[in-house]
């Protein structure tokens, strides 16, 4: 059962900016799983912020698009077990094999819990 949290995905939640991805790429902590790479970085704000990477390696923008709706869809219902105050870049590595949200929510979920 959820409780009650703020469950949009604002402006302000998102990495924006080249120099917001580079950053936390080269200073966060890097986190693999089966089918994406995380990068996680103290951001010193009062929000999680999240950034999306899927390379044209991946698929066809169809594919791309799709991974990258399940992935904020994820956050935006999963806000309160990453971790507070970060920035954090998913990057999906090549040959992703996910096409339902249970499994996007399966592997992130298990995989932020043990952090």
């Amino acid at each position: 059962m959820r409780t009650q949290y703020n469950t949009s995905f604002t402006k302000k939640e998102r990495l924006q900016k080249n120099k917001e991805f580079l950053a936390t790429r080269k200073e966060g902590s890097r986190h693999l799983t089966k089918n994406f790479i995380l990068y996680i970085r103290p951001n010193g704000l009062e929000i999680t912020r999240l950034g999306i990477s899927v390379s044209t390696k991946v698929g066809s923008a169809v594919k791309r698009n799709r991974i990258k709706r399940l992935l904020r869809e994820f956050f935006r219902l999963n806000k309160e077990i990453f971790p507070h105050s970060s920035d954090i870049v998913i990057s999906a590595k090549y040959g992703v094999s996910l096409e339902r949200f249970v499994e996007v929510e399966e592997e992130l979920r298990g995989f932020l819990k043990g952090l």
